[in-house]
């Protein structure tokens, strides 16, 4: 492991995706341990996708251990594909439960209900259930176009009124579902969906943000060291006050020499 030298936020770069994800859990973890010292309950924003499997992985083990703490624990995601099924496995309920809900007892769990209502309604519900307490911490990912959630560089706002809201998918996202083996094909991956926003991360109190993999560096280097703005929505990690990032070899491939 090594560290990148930066105020703001804390990187380290591992030798592996296993070391990585291990790392990041037990950044959440102790996270969540301290969210709960001043707290009954904590609530947490996890993000659902193949990059997150080898975080998600530690974090059962560790949860394992000292699993009542996790009953203390309320989980909201942060997307969903409008119309897609929750039982259908490229929902991304469908993931959270097997990587981590069906194995560790939480407080409780707030799915986006993207296909039992109009799509705006839905969006309003998850954003009132949003807006009843700070979130503690926000597990995260990057996408290859440096997207946050759906926060996708054509709809990013970092202004944004809105909590979540219905959004248009553009191209670079939905191929980046279909690199990531969730879908066979670009035809076949959903148009819209339903995402937290932007402000939704700037206020949570902490972002632990899990990079792995070569197709991710250069929307790394772009959020850690291009210009803060909607055309790399990830770089709003660098205006955050507690976040930290951790990368892999191929994900820290682009970044400046040190």
């Amino acid at each position: 492991m090594k560290s990148v030298p930066a105020r703001n936020p804390v990187i380290t770069v591992h030798d592996t995706r296993e070391a990585m994800g291990a790392a990041s859990a037990s950044r959440f973890e102790s996270w969540v341990i301290e969210a709960l010292r001043s707290k009954d309950r904590c609530r947490v924003v996890m993000g659902c996708a193949p990059s997150q499997d080898d975080f998600f992985r530690s974090l059962v083990a560790r949860a394992g251990v000292n699993p009542a703490l996790w009953r203390r624990v309320e989980v909201f995601h942060m997307d969903e594909y409008v119309g897609i099924q929750d039982a259908d496995p490229r929902s991304f309920r469908s993931y959270l439960r097997r990587h981590f809900l069906d194995q560790v007892e939480v407080a409780q769990f707030y799915p986006i209900p993207a296909e039992t209502m109009p799509a705006q309604a839905a969006a309003a519900r998850y954003a009132a259930f949003l807006a009843e307490g700070p979130i503690d911490v926000i597990a995260m990912g990057i996408g290859e176009n440096g997207h946050v959630a759906f926060n996708d560089p054509p709809v990013a706002n970092f202004s944004d009124p809105l909590l979540a809201k219905v959004v248009d998918l553009d191209t670079a996202c939905r191929r980046q579902q279909v690199n990531d083996g969730c879908f066979p094909a670009l035809a076949d991956v959903p148009r819209q969906a339903i995402t937290i926003t932007v402000p939704v991360f700037a206020r949570a109190a902490r972002l632990c943000c899990t990079v792995p993999g070569v197709r991710k560096a250069e929307a790394v280097r772009q959020a850690l060291f291009g210009p803060i703005g909607p055309a790399c929505p990830a770089s709003m990690l660098r205006k955050h006050h507690n976040a930290a990032i951790f990368l892999d070899r191929g994900s820290a491939s682009l970044l400046p020499p040190q």
